[in-house]
């Protein structure tokens, strides 16, 4: 990397990702103004991380959001603006309309995610493995194109053992699939869904009638290997349950729902896919930015004490470079009278 920044690989206890900090002394503003004077070197670190970088101590933030709006940039043509994409405003910073909030504390009200169960591994552990472990997906696969990087900064996180963020490396789980398998999934794409519509496997199972969908909210296809676009690797592509479409899906030409033989493919891939040695498990603390590739990474939440404790979490998508496949396409999800007078207003 850039010697301006230290640089060490891989992340604990993982085989993936790497703790990028500023060579010498400065804090977040200097780290930030120097990854803008050599643009290109974070984005080179994160694909030679395999998708996955963690910068600690980046607590000026909370106070001066703009910095990681200026470090989102270096990743992308388009820094996404969450007033602009039907995002309810009550999960959108009052001021950066670039930044998503996560977090349990009003006006945003996010409730975490469910306590696994059992709570524990036979062995004590968290569990990380599909299915035992809920929640795994990739951010908003259910658009083309999809995005491609995510930051996430811990304004406040809650107590280390629990609000963990996990993530799964789909490159080195691909490559460590039978050549059976790989064949098998050659050219298939899944079908991934909005959430809430009604089409995920629980929904499915319990009979729930899907409800009808405008058509920027239709499902959309997906590859289920994916090509990265700059690393020219392959990866898993994948979701679970609830952003894979259970109606149709979740793989086009295999029998669809809960119990057919896409279903079946399903588990099998995603319980290789959170294998452990694929998997980072991440321990947040304050200031601390995760700068991930949906393009080759999946990640899940856990559960959090939500009674007792306050999170508050900020996010930016950036998009720009999906991939060959995906050229030349319009927003599946900006309502198609929305495009129009946006690309008129552009010319």
């Amino acid at each position: 990397m850039n010697p301006s920044f230290d640089c060490v690989s891989p992340l604990p206890d993982a085989t993936f990702g790497s703790r990028v900090s500023l060579a010498g002394e400065g804090g977040t503003a200097a780290l930030v103004a120097a990854a803008e004077a050599a643009p290109q070197a974070f984005p080179e670190a994160l694909a030679a991380a395999g998708g996955l970088l963690l910068l600690p101590g980046m607590t000026a933030m909370a106070e001066t959001p703009e910095l990681l709006l200026r470090l989102s940039r270096l990743f992308g043509a388009e820094v996404e603006n969450y007033r602009e994409n039907l995002t309810p405003l009550n999960l959108v910073h009052e001021s950066v309309p670039e930044i998503l909030v996560v977090s349990n504390i009003p006006p945003a009200s996010r409730k975490p995610p469910a306590l696994p169960t059992p709570p524990l591994t036979a062995e004590g552990s968290l569990p990380t493995q599909f299915p035992h472990r809920r929640g795994w997906h990739t951010d908003q696969s259910y658009r083309r194109p999809p995005p491609d990087i995510s930051l996430f900064l811990a304004v406040h996180p809650v107590p280390r053992g629990q609000g963990q963020t996990l993530f799964a490396n789909g490159t080195a789980a691909y490559a460590a699939l039978s050549p059976s398998l790989k064949s098998r999934i050659e050219g298939l794409e899944g079908l991934h869904s909005l959430l809430g519509a009604g089409r995920g496997r629980d929904a499915v199972l319990a009979g729930e009638t899907p409800r009808p969908l405008k058509p920027h909210e239709r499902p959309q296809r997906q590859p289920v290997v994916r090509t990265h676009p700059v690393t020219g690797r392959r990866a898993l592509y994948l979701c679970e349950f609830g952003q894979m479409d259970w109606v149709d899906g979740p793989f086009l030409g295999m029998a669809p729902g809960p119990h057919g033989d896409g279903a079946t493919l399903l588990f099998e891939l995603m319980t290789h896919l959170t294998r452990r040695e694929f998997v980072y498990v991440h321990e947040w603390n304050p200031g601390d930015v995760l700068i991930w590739d949906n393009r080759c990474l999946m990640h899940a939440a856990t559960w959090y004490d939500a009674d007792s404790e306050k999170r508050l979490m900020w996010r930016t998508t950036v998009s720009g470079n999906p991939g060959a496949a995906y050229a030349g396409e319009r927003k599946s999800w900006i309502p198609l009278a929305e495009a129009g007078a946006a690309a008129a207003s552009a010319g």
